[in-house]
């Protein structure tokens, strides 16, 4: 019989008294007081310890007021114990208020739920002070490791404090060759599905509006433009690629220019440049994707699958770089130092995109 009168002790963990209701600190000594035992051989028995000399009948009744007194624990003193905790930590410069990157969060979050453990957030905004508490709170709490992830593809410094824990960068990398893990999208290989989704449709004269502003995300996706293009045989005009904004406007503002040179089919850098695009070719009287093709990039949800019609484009895989953040970390997914790894970046083709009118 278990005793249902208990003193308080020392508030070392806590717990809801089964008497009163109320919150009420459960200690390691109110369960033993309450199973008639030592608080050693509580211990024993809340940490498995399966060699330790303890009767099956004691065993049940330290679990039995364990149950019933609410006890949980002490899983800082147990991480303090191990060195480790159940615990990932995830410190990104704004992916928490980023709709589109907030995927990197949730495949991050259902990767570590699935493998045992739990996901710790910190979203800095960029500042490097509260980065820095970040890291150091998670240290504190021994997380297993951390995933470090900015809200846009690019190079970045690895903070000091970082390298005192097992850590990935996620949707960046270190410009020093092999200076840490890190898994990133494949911007050249998507660049090429965005423009095979095209020519996969008898297209040849392809036009790609590009971003004016530098990103390695330009470079990655004016490459893998070139790459399907010569794969097909078609020999790359530099005159077929503009630069605007990265923006509704931009994509707007290009279509003069671009009906200058007789496409009928334009690969954007984004979704909200095709937007923009759309505007701009509906203005002049032209119709998507009959008189003109459209291919977009990103897969803004908001955007693409509710433009009229509904665009086809290549999605930036953020939910798989969150995950295979944590597969890494955790060594479920091997990882060469010496360049980061590459994710693809899946097509999604809709309406926006049709054979070439006859000539």
């Amino acid at each position: 019989m278990i005793s249902q009168e208990k003193n308080s002790g020392n508030a070392d963990t806590p717990g809801v008294s089964v008497r009163t209701g109320r919150a009420h600190p459960v200690t390691l000594r109110d369960v033993a007081e309450a199973a008639g035992v030592s608080t050693a051989t509580v211990s024993l028995v809340i940490n498995k310890k399966k060699n330790a000399r303890i009767a099956d009948e004691t065993r049940e009744r330290v679990s039995a007021a364990i149950r019933q007194l609410g006890y949980r624990p002490n899983a800082m003193a147990k991480n303090l114990v191990s060195g480790t905790s159940r615990f990932i930590g995830l410190v990104a410069d704004g992916v928490a208020t980023t709709p589109l990157a907030g995927q990197i969060i949730h495949g991050a979050q259902d990767e570590a739920w699935k493998n045992g453990y739990a996901l710790l957030i910190a979203s800095t905004e960029g500042s490097r002070d509260l980065e820095a508490d970040a890291i150091a709170m998670m240290l504190e709490y021994k997380v297993r490791g951390i995933l470090y992830s900015t809200w846009f593809h690019r190079p970045t410094d690895i903070p000091e404090t970082l390298r005192e824990a097992d850590f990935v960068l996620v949707n960046c990398f270190s410009p020093e060759p092999g200076a840490a893990r890190a898994v990133v999208p494949d911007e050249a290989q998507g660049g090429r599905s965005a423009t095979e989704i095209l020519l996969r449709r008898g297209h040849v004269r392809i036009a790609f509006i590009n971003a004016a502003t530098p990103a390695l995300a330009r470079d990655g996706r004016l490459q893998g433009y070139k790459d399907a293009l010569e794969a097909a045989g078609i020999p790359f005009d530099p005159d077929m690629v503009l630069e605007a904004a990265p923006d509704q406007e931009g994509g707007y503002g290009a279509t003069k220019e671009l009906l200058r040179r007789n496409v009928t089919a334009v690969y954007c850098y984004n979704d909200r440049m095709a937007m923009g695009l759309y505007d701009g070719l509906r203005e002049n009287g032209l119709s998507i994707p009959d008189d003109i093709a459209v291919v977009g990039f990103d897969n803004q949800e908001v955007i693409a699958a509710h433009l009229r019609p509904p665009l086809s484009t290549v999605s930036l895989p953020h939910y798989e770089l969150g995950a295979a953040g944590v597969r890494m970390l955790l060594g479920l997914d091997g990882a060469p130092i010496e360049s980061a790894v590459k994710v693809m970046c899946p097509t999604i083709e809709r309406a926006s995109v049709t054979a070439p009118p006859a000539a």
